[in-house]
């Protein structure tokens, strides 16, 4: 009898470990950087490779952090909801085009519009990786302090742009 409880019983417990992930969201990956110091942000823009995006430039307001490329089907989807996002809003939203050629983002870029307040180009991926990027897109509120207060993987939609961006970059916005 035992013989049979020892293999029930580990099936039990694999389906309930199984039950529970099925339960969980897969884009709620906690990020080590919420309310901490944004990672550093040094790059060269796409429109103008002389001048650079820094995160001490973007200091001392609250700014939006889309990492996006040209090859992501994903950002495709998304696109048309930050250009929605940018004209109706004052946010800066900054880009940043990860390991892409500059050539294939301007042409997306002019395909499809331009939402970014300022694109800074991570073309070796090593800013992804400080930024902890799991892939693309990501997307990231950062307050007036350079502090990192939400991230979302993959594409942001209406229902997480109205219930969740929006209120709180005007919370962060406001200060309260």
């Amino acid at each position: 009898m035992t013989r049979y409880l020892l293999p029930l019983g580990i099936f039990l417990l694999l389906a309930a470990v199984l039950a529970v992930g099925l339960k969980l969201n897969p884009r709620e990956v906690p990020s080590p950087f919420i309310d901490k110091p944004a990672p550093a942000l040094d790059l060269p823009q796409l429109f103008d490779g002389g001048a650079r995006v820094t995160g001490a430039s973007l200091k001392g307001k609250v700014w939006i952090l889309n990492v996006w490329a040209s090859w992501c089907l994903e950002c495709r989807r998304e696109h048309g909801l930050l250009n929605d996002f940018s004209r109706r809003s004052n946010v800066t939203l900054v880009g940043l085009n990860y390991k892409d050629a500059d050539a294939d983002a301007r042409n997306w870029l002019a395909e499809l519009g331009n939402p970014y307040s300022v694109i800074a180009v991570d073309r070796e991926g090593d800013t992804g990786i400080e930024w902890g990027v799991y892939g693309v897109p990501e997307t990231f509120v950062i307050d007036k302090e350079g502090m990192v207060r939400y991230k979302h993987i993959g594409p942001v939609d209406a229902l997480v742009m109205r219930d969740t961006i929006e209120p709180l970059v005007a919370r962060l916005e406001s200060g309260s």
